[in-house]
């Protein structure tokens, strides 16, 4: 499955640098051109995206929340 479009407007392309794993949530460091942005999601999402430091992502962020999108 790919993303064909989106309605976020603020797009961080970056590299994955840190992941703190937690039982349920985990925290996701992700290194851009512009400065390190953080992304609380559910640790069964990082599974499913099979997120590992050095994956290639999308920092999607709306309002107070920052989603991921592995590429």
């Amino acid at each position: 499955m790919s993303i064909q479009a989106i309605n976020v407007r603020n797009q961080f392309k970056g590299k994955v640098k840190e992941i703190i794993r937690g039982d349920v949530v985990s925290e996701i460091d992700v290194e851009t051109p512009w400065g390190i942005v953080t992304s609380v999601i559910t640790t069964r999402s990082v599974d499913a995206l099979e997120l590992k430091i050095g994956s290639d992502v999308v920092a999607l962020v709306k309002s107070t929340e920052v989603s991921l999108a592995k590429l």
